[in-house]
């Protein structure tokens, strides 16, 4: 049995744009109803740089979604990334008006909406408000104050920000789409929804999505987010090399990539040739395996080493138990494992966003159980943890308004007993 409510997840990458229709079973598992992708033909480094092809390729997408899930699409759940991510720390207090009540959920929504306000650079906008340890009365490390009563509530936020004209950008298309933007989430935080099990994040445990443009980072430590940062290179940057470097096409370098790419070298690969044909009638060109391997190899480890001082900079590296995760398009290189082992020192495994996906998939969606689709998955995943918190809040009104109303009658009925028992001693006196 499933919810009759679908999410749409748009995610508009460097190489793809993709979405994703999915309904949510009774074990809140993703069925996935119809999914599409076409190449992202206006974006660079994850940034939209041009507005009408970037709308065609979100139209194509979308219109095949919708021809495969058999659902009139118009709302979407979007993604954002690009290298003018930033974040910081920061630390909000709220003084309670009276200690002895219990604090509510309101409380923390106002002490994170305050956030909301905070002055950031010219040109940029506050995208995600991420509450971390809270304290009450100066007690310290509070995973959930609700219930508790105090007067100070204080809390440590991690604050993501991105520029204003990126976001824009993005929702101008959305609206030449004739679509509706619900939210815009950071994509690093939607592939870590779809990849990373709740034991790593407690245990510490750092994200890394290489995309086409950019590589995402996020960090993880007693279930917390810690650190996020977008590095500007990514797949593209590979493709690019091997074009240089081996003299050809830079569709034929992807394929090359693709089809035969590794991120270590091996001496078995010293005689093995690769025969790509010619362009416009020239004999076919023979490519060496190790070359290839070499080429890919100083290339990723450029990439992995910016992703370890990433992580040396957090001050979380000898924290991180359950090591890195690696997802996106980027991770289906050969030997990228072993690689990343040896750069950063940490354990390595490939997330797959099979963890929330129903086993009960329509057998032509079985290409979605591939790391490219990591980022896409959690966009849906952080829709219906959209849709439960409004349904949460407009419960806790209804219940607000329903005790509000229960106890203006008991103050109705109480003030009505005291009417006719005075009247009753008026009588009785006469």
């Amino acid at each position: 049995m499933t919810s009759e409510r679908f999410v749409v997840g748009l995610d508009i990458g460097t190489t793809k744009i993709c979405a994703i229709v999915a309904q949510r079973t009774a074990d809140r598992k993703l069925r996935i109803l119809g999914m599409g992708h076409a190449e992202s033909l206006g974006v660079q480094r994850g940034v939209i740089a041009n507005i009408d092809r970037t709308v065609e390729s979100i139209q194509r997408a979308v219109s095949k979604a919708s021809d495969s899930s058999k659902v009139h699409i118009s709302e979407v759940f979007v993604g954002i990334a690009g290298q003018h991510i930033r974040s910081m720390q920061h630390r909000g207090v709220l003084i309670r008006k009276n200690g002895e009540t219990e604090i509510s959920e309101e409380d923390i929504r106002q002490l994170t909406d305050d956030m909301y306000k905070l002055v950031v650079n010219p040109g940029d906008r506050i995208i995600h408000v991420l509450p971390q340890e809270f304290f009450v009365d100066n007690e310290p490390d509070i995973r959930d104050p609700v219930g508790m009563c105090g007067t100070r509530l204080e809390a440590n936020f991690h604050i993501i920000t991105g520029q204003i004209s990126a976001a824009q950008n993005i929702q101008r298309c959305i609206n030449k789409c004739n679509l509706r933007m619900q939210e815009l989430i950071l994509e690093p935080l939607a592939s870590s929804a779809a990849v990373l099990h709740d034991d790593e994040k407690e245990a510490g445990v750092v994200l890394v999505d290489i995309g086409g443009g950019t590589t995402d980072i996020a960090i993880f430590h007693n279930n917390i987010i810690r650190h996020t940062c977008v590095i500007p290179f990514g797949g593209n940057v590979i493709t690019e090399d091997i074009q240089e470097g081996c003299r050809v096409t830079r569709e034929q370098a992807e394929q090359l990539k693709r089809r035969f790419g590794s991120a270590i070298p091996s001496s078995n690969m010293d005689n093995q040739i690769i025969s790509i044909p010619g362009i416009r009638g020239r004999p076919p060109k023979e490519i060496s395996m190790r070359n290839l391997a070499n080429i890919i190899h100083a290339r990723m480890e450029e990439i992995l080493e910016l992703v370890d001082a990433e992580i040396e900079a957090s001050g979380y590296k000898n924290k991180l138990v359950a090591g890195m995760v690696v997802t996106g398009g980027g991770a289906q290189l050969t030997n990228l494992v072993q690689l990343a082992e040896y750069v950063t020192g940490l354990d390595t495994r490939i997330g797959i966003p099979t963890e929330y996906l129903s086993p009960d998939q329509p057998a032509h969606l079985d290409e979605l159980r591939h790391p490219m689709y990591a980022t896409c998955v959690g966009l849906v995943l952080n829709g219906f943890r959209y849709y439960d918190e409004q349904h949460k809040t407009a419960t806790q009104v209804e219940t607000q308004h329903k005790d509000n109303r229960s106890f203006l009658q008991s103050l109705m009925d109480r003030f009505m007993l005291g009417v006719k028992s005075f009247l009753l001693e008026e009588i009785e006196t006469k």
